[in-house]
């Protein structure tokens, strides 16, 4: 048996028929507590110390041994052995779960135990559990909280309660799915809800004692605003100097908690104080955006910083998130390969445009009528064509469109008109068999299904247009535009007979938690400038299933590059999650680092963020944006190339000359190249080569007491002369053949993007090691094999790669990259430096700039939190 297995005590402990009933005293009265009732009994102390080990064994495996990456606090005592027989809510729970496949609830019920079990045993004196949970936007994240809060009520927790989000409409789903999924499925007695669909909470006319009783649980879902908190504070307060959560161990929830819960005037305090009330309590942040949580001052000992856990909530199978729309760059350490482009199903949305659709200015917004512009007609065209194309493959499920537009709701309610017009105007066009329209119609068809063909996913079978066209009349039937905001009475309700077809107009109360059902099409010109708020927004994350070829967003391309930089972020933060797990670290000894960006700010609740550090010990940095139109950019670059090269050989520097277009430069000065890393123009969207901070690095290690970096060896990464039509000269006699890097499709101009310059094998370029064999070694050995050469140790490395202008995409990649279109060839530049990650100088403050901020873009998350417009607070 491994501790992998499932959770099944009878299985673990069929050596032994005594072996439950010892396990169910461990989960009762603790270890020390169990051993005392069975050593007075008439079992051997051998018998009895089997039974002890092989509990042990499986409670450190659960806490530890599960997949899901995590940083946890030392000395917390193994004690969750998983779901026992005895169990009833967490068994109703995973049995409801029939529209999941096993292997996923196999890994629900994995992650959920290890959450669990890194909490405090319910039995302990006094205790306060402080974690976070890591997930994906739109990824389940209300799916695992739900099957903790089974299994802690199981072990003994007698209060479960759920901080959802801000809005009514996030508080309704969240209630609705714990009782469809807990209350109705544990049976009579089991839980004991105090809060319904249509009731916040208010204080019960009975006290929290008279709740008490038995096993059963009582559960709470409550809005984080003010005055429902107030209620609740002042309930519990009462049965605190009563005594009665003497023995009420708590469990609660904070759903979307880095929203209101950080660094606010009124909830955050509320729910510290909502802490202090229990002595057994265990607070559990779930959140797809955890950047405010983890900036969170730890120092401050009742501040909310998850200092016993932070857990990352593995990718599920089949989920669509920010990587696979929108593509991300590779990290450093990353040892995968290189990373998907992305599928090609973000459109453009020309910023020529966007002043038709958003207002753009403060005031604005009155008398404002928004264009449907012909971005914003195809669509919604393409809304009711891919609908159409569901019907057709059988799928009745609800579809919905999101229009994002501007968060104030004098705009959404512009849109109604406009958009009903529309559709009935292209339902009357399509009815009398207009042909321009079908046309139109057929020709979107066309292009959109073959830049993402169904053949790509699997069991998925392409639909043609004269297959599509016989269920159009039945969608257009269908469609409804609801605009839905804090003001409006229109809701996005799936709860009825008939599936719903919507084209949902909001802000806020559609970005944050809330579930938009069959989400097609997005058009997302929305403007923000902080990470979490912007991926909030991100309702196009989430499950697709049989039309996964089908999902479409229309949005400009500074969006588009941003939520690229996003999933990088992302990716950086899980990946430093599981480097900490495995070097034993805790949330309170090590940081959980945030990749900053050029424009938008980590998140309006910076907390204890201080100055982040760079080291270039052990890297390969490298260029990838570009200024393809810019004569004097380009230019530069090449002046600065060929004065290093010409100096570099002047000086009587060894050339090596591979013979396949790449030249080695051997033992240049560094003086040489400090002189090009002045003058060598580096965009300002590749922070990691900020020459200020590279110059600074290797001034630093030349200063040393044992100084690195006095010489470089330098490469000129091209290709035979003879192989190719152009021909790039970098002086001293040495003239080499272009490259081909092509652009990820929508970029160009002045941010021309070719994503990867470099390939790992070109770390070692300089060494005595063929190409195939240093692709077959991981980046971190590559690391240590420069690091264990003598003459490689202190020695860098620059490489200059000549880059055609009209470099082509390779025809593999044709459907995610567009040809270079530069004025002139592009010089490329990648530095590879030994040594490891100890050395390290400023890089720069992360801090909030308000200075470009639209306070009135938070009045409506005011006004959720001052509970002015809630009717459920009544």
């Amino acid at each position: 048996m491994t501790v992998f297995s499932t959770i099944n005590t009878v299985r673990v402990f069929a050596m032994d028929k005594f072996a439950a009933v010892f396990i169910d005293w461990v989960e009762r009265f603790g270890l020390e507590g169990a051993l005392e009732h069975f050593r007075g009994g008439p079992f051997a102390n051998g018998q009895i110390d089997e039974w002890v080990a092989e509990y042990q064994r499986l409670v450190e495996g659960v806490k530890i041994g599960y997949p899901p990456k995590m940083l946890s606090a030392p000395g917390l005592k193994p004690w969750y052995p998983g779901p026992l027989d005895h169990h009833k809510r967490w068994p109703a729970f995973r049995d409801s779960l029939t529209q999941l496949p096993a292997d996923v609830v196999e890994k629900l019920d994995q992650s959920t135990s290890k959450i669990v079990a890194n909490t405090h045993s319910p039995d302990t004196p006094r205790y306060l559990t402080k974690g976070l949970v890591v997930g994906y936007v739109q990824s389940g994240k209300t799916t695992s909280f739900t099957g903790v809060a089974a299994k802690a009520a199981d072990t003994g927790y007698k209060l479960v309660i759920v901080l959802s989000g801000i809005h009514n409409g996030l508080r309704r789903q969240t209630q609705e799915r714990l009782q469809a999924q807990l209350v109705e499925t544990a049976g009579d007695g089991a839980w004991f809800p105090l809060t319904d669909a249509t009731k916040d909470f208010h204080k019960p006319s009975a006290t929290f004692a008279a709740h008490q009783g038995g096993d059963r649980t009582i559960l709470i879902v409550a809005k984080k605003q003010k005055d429902v908190l107030a209620r609740l504070l002042n309930w519990l307060t009462k049965a605190a100097k009563d005594g009665a959560l003497a023995n009420a161990p708590a469990l609660i929830i904070d759903d979307e908690a880095d929203q209101a819960s950080v660094a606010t005037a009124k909830i955050n305090p509320q729910i510290r104080s909502l802490l202090k009330l229990f002595p057994r309590c265990a607070y559990i942040g779930y959140t797809a955006t955890p950047f405010a949580n983890v900036l969170i001052d730890p120092s401050i000992p009742d501040e909310l910083y998850p200092e016993t856990f932070i857990l990352n909530l593995p990718e599920p199978d089949g989920y669509f998130g920010a990587e696979k729309i929108f593509g991300r760059d590779a990290i450093e350490g990353e040892y995968t390969g290189p990373q998907l482009d992305g599928y090609d199903m973000v459109r453009i949305v020309p910023d020529n445009t966007v002043a038709q659709i958003r207002p753009v200015g403060r005031g604005s917004e009155n008398g404002f009528v928004p264009t449907i512009t012909e971005e914003l007609a195809e669509s919604l065209r393409y809304f009711i064509l891919a609908t159409a194309a569901r019907r057709h493959r059988g799928d009745e499920s609800h579809s919905t469109m999101l229009v994002h537009t501007g968060m104030k709701t004098v705009i959404h309610d512009a849109y109604r008109e406009p958009l009903r017009n529309f559709f009935n105007n292209l339902a009357a066009a399509v009815k009398r068999q207009d042909p321009d329209t079908l046309t139109k119609l057929k020709t979107l068809w066309e292009k959109e299904t073959k830049r993402v063909p169904a053949s790509r996913f699997d069991g998925l079978t392409p639909v043609r247009f004269d297959e599509l066209v016989n269920h159009l009349s039945e969608v257009f039937g269908d469609v409804k535009v609801i605009v839905d905001n804090f003001r409006s009475r229109d809701r996005l309700d799936y709860s009825g007979a008939r599936p719903v077809v919507a084209v949902a107009v909001g802000g806020n109360t559609l970005s944050r938690g809330l579930t938009l059902e069959g989400l097609v099409v997005s058009f997302f010109v929305r403007s923000a400038n902080t990470y979490d708020t912007l991926l909030q927004m991100g309702r196009w994350f989430g499950y697709r299933n049989g039309y996964e070829d089908l999902p479409r967003i229309w949005m400009t391309k500074g969006l588009k590059a941003d939520f690229r930089h996003l999933a990088t972020v992302e990716a950086e933060i899980r990946l430093d999650i599981a480097r900490y797990e495995e070097q034993n670290l805790s949330p309170r000894e090590v940081g959980v680092r945030i990749r900053t960006h050029p424009v938008l700010n980590i998140t309006a609740k910076m907390g204890a963020a201080r100055i982040s550090y760079a080291s270039y010990g052990g890297r390969r940095v490298q260029t990838r944006y570009f200024r393809e139109n810019d004569d004097t950019w380009l230019g530069a670059n090449r002046v600065a190339a060929t004065a290093l090269v010409t100096e570099a050989i002047a000086d009587g520097v060894k050339v090596d000359n591979r013979g396949d277009g790449t030249m080695i430069l051997r033992d240049v000065d560094v003086s040489h190249v400090l002189t090009f890393l002045q003058t060598y123009r580096v965009h300002e969207g590749s922070p990691d080569l900020d020459p200020r901070l590279v110059t600074a690095y290797i001034g630093k290690e030349s200063r040393r007491a044992h100084p690195s970096l006095l010489t470089w060896n330098v490469a000129l990464m091209g290709t035979p002369v003879s192989d190719v039509d152009h021909v790039v000269d970098f002086g001293g006699g040495i003239r080499l053949g272009t490259i081909n890097r092509s652009l990820i499709k929508d970029t160009g101009g002045d941010e021309a993007d070719i994503k990867t310059l470099m390939s790992k094998e070109h770390r070692v370029i300089d060494m005595d090691i063929s190409a195939s064999e240093a692709r077959g070694k991981s980046e971190g050995a590559l690391v240590d094999l420069r690091n264990a050469s003598i003459e490689h140790a202190t020695t860098g490395l620059l490489l200059l790669y000549p880059i055609a202008r009209d470099s082509q995409p390779d025809p593999a990649n044709i459907d995610s990259r567009v040809p270079f279109n530069a004025t002139d060839h592009v010089i490329g530049m990648a530095l590879v430096f030994p040594g490891n990650a100890e050395d390290k100088v400023s890089n720069k403050y992360v801090q909030v700039d308000t200075s470009g901020v639209d306070i009135s873009e938070y009045d409506e998350i005011n006004d959720a939190l001052e509970g002015s417009q809630d009717p459920e607070t009544a």
